[in-house]
């Protein structure tokens, strides 16, 4: 067997949802026109089950299942790629229900030390389209959700027409309409998302969709989101084409800018339709085949790992499940969809914890983050306690999240560094400052009270608007390290300011891109003692060079003669 692109046995029109759509205006849940669509989608996958045209058939699905971490402050650096798994395997469905996987042909690559082991079902794909019950994780993630169209969703769920779109095929125009979908009920195991419907024949046609928090049954799961698009066979029958999944974990007890993901990614082709299958073929375990990835010499494969990894790199990119997050937010409205505890301990990282200046010495610090039951608002306190100085000083934030928008108010008294750009890093400052009296900040002391909002323009392009009153105090030595003696503090305490920030920010591109750019734009401006105006513009290039890559990193900045010290 090759791991390539086979011809299709049966003729498709692959979907395009993006190849014409006229928007609708926007309607009310549960509309006639909407309930009338799902009944009949309802009522469509019940006979399709008794449905004699189509008796089974036998395809190929060719797949990645990536774990990946990320880590940092705002997890705003894309996630590193830590081990990649690619599979071939085989697929036999059978009328009404049954179906087998059979695992032929599976290979993966360590880039960074790992000991993950997948759940089985994480190595196939979906058939029948989850049938009526949802289950992820083997039943251990997400198990017995029930499916929108199956015949108890109208009484679960809300459903809204969204735009009307075209796709135009070699056999004509083929109408789809996008039905919004949302529980009636938020504490209920449900789905929010979007389903995409063939007008004339009520089949489903795409699914894209998130979960409620009752549904996660891991209490580590941040959140799920599945991706499943069909396409059209001999001009009448809607199976699998394309699937994606992400799975995303953190820690329950703590909220610290760290997270597991597993992303899968899944093509499906070479299509035999009403073939016979021998006896036994559906016995054993839904998904058969080999038990483990084969060694690196196996010749299933045509082309190198990475090479085939970075041929599918495109389409597996963070924003459009980012933007899939977004949606999915936007059609549950004020309702928290997170599946992590809502009160945690918090730590932006482990300086937050325990760090050492020659301003506070020993510092002590903690935070948490509290989510207010059925809103999607989210309140930060944190406090921190210097040693040497005796100064308590802390944080207030409440952040409302709204689809791509977010709105937060804060109040904060703080010891800060006034470099945007730390010289070395943060837990390395504090083994130098307290061992040698080599400390490379230098501090002021900043209390101030503000508002903003960030929203997002796209899958990769935010706009962030930030207006905050400032008063700024000069520090001075307070403590003295294990040996030799700190150099003073400079005064940049310089009064207070009225503040207005402005910034565009573009976020990372995805995983395993050979060119990528990221980086953020700002403008400042401020009025108090002084008047200023004040830009920066940071970024990150990522570009390939032969067989390696080259990252690079620039910080330019400019400012008024008014700006302060600070």
């Amino acid at each position: 067997m090759r791991c390539k692109r086979q011809r299709r046995r049966a003729a498709a029109t692959a979907v395009l949802l993006t190849s014409c759509c006229s928007s609708l205006p926007a309607q009310t849940w549960n509309s006639p026109e909407a309930l009338s669509l799902v009944h009949r989608a309802v009522d469509r996958r019940v006979a399709a089950q008794a449905d004699a045209s189509l008796g089974s058939y036998r395809t190929r699905a060719h797949g990645f299942v990536f774990f990946l971490a990320q880590v940092g402050a705002g997890l705003s650096e894309p996630p590193r790629l830590v081990k990649a798994d690619e599979l071939a395997v085989e697929v036999y469905w059978q009328a009404p229900d049954r179906s087998k996987q059979v695992i032929l042909g599976w290979r993966d690559g360590a880039f960074l030390p790992t000991d993950i082991e997948y759940h089985r079902d994480h190595l196939g794909i979906v058939t029948n389209n989850f049938g009526d019950m949802i289950r992820v994780g083997e039943g251990d993630e997400v198990r017995d959700v029930a499916h929108p169209l199956s015949p108890a969703g109208p009484t679960l769920y809300d459903y809204a027409l969204g735009d009307s779109l075209a796709i135009r095929t070699a056999g004509g125009a083929v109408l789809v309409r996008e039905v919004q979908v949302r529980p009636r009920s938020f504490e209920e195991p449900l789905v929010v998302g979007t389903l995409f419907i063939d007008a004339a024949s009520a089949q489903l046609v795409r699914f894209r969709f998130g979960f409620t928090p009752r549904a996660y049954l891991d209490r580590q799961l941040e959140d799920i989101s599945i991706v499943l698009e069909n396409a059209r066979f001999e001009g009448r029958y809607w199976l699998p084409y394309r699937q994606e999944v992400e799975i995303r974990r953190r820690t329950t007890w703590l909220d610290f800018p760290a997270r597991g993901i597993i992303r899968g990614r899944w093509e499906i082709d070479a299509y035999d339709l009403n073939v016979r299958f021998p006896p036994g073929t559906f016995a054993g375990p839904a998904i058969a085949g080999l038990a483990a990835p084969r060694p690196a010499s196996d010749s299933t494969w045509e082309r190198p790992l990475d090479q085939a990894i970075a041929d599918v790199a495109a389409p597996i990119n963070q924003q459009d499940m980012d933007a899939l997050r977004v949606e999915v937010e936007r059609i549950a409205g004020s309702h928290a969809l997170g599946g992590l505890p809502a009160r945690r301990l918090a730590a932006g990282s482990l300086s937050d914890l325990v760090r050492v200046n020659r301003v506070r010495g020993l510092t002590l610090g903690f935070g948490a983050v509290a989510g207010l039951e059925r809103s999607r608002v989210e309140i930060r306190p944190h406090l921190a306690y210097g040693t040497s100085d005796d100064r308590v000083t802390g944080s207030l934030a409440a952040d409302l999240h709204a689809g791509g928008t977010r709105l937060g108010v804060n109040a904060a008294r703080q010891i800060a560094d006034f470099s945007e750009l730390p010289v070395v890093a943060p837990v390395l400052n504090s083994i130098l400052a307290q061992e040698g009296g080599e400390d490379y900040g230098d501090y002021v002391l900043l209390q101030s009270v503000g508002a903003g909002v960030r929203h997002r323009l796209s899958g990769r392009t935010a706009l962030e608007l930030e207006l905050l009153v400032e008063e700024s105090q000069s520090v001075a030595v307070s403590a003295s390290p294990a040996t030799g003696s700190y150099r003073p503090n400079p005064a940049l305490g310089s009064g207070t300011y009225r503040v207005g920030r402005l910034a565009l920010e573009r976020s990372s591109g995805g995983l395993a891109v050979h060119r990528d750019l990221q980086g953020r734009i700002a403008l400042e401006a401020g009025e108090g003692p002084s008047e200023y105006l004040r830009a920066t513009a940071e970024g990150r290039w990522l570009a390939g060079l032969g067989g390696s890559e080259l990252l690079g990193r620039v910080f330019l900045g400019v400012g008024t003669d008014g700006l302060p010290p600070h």
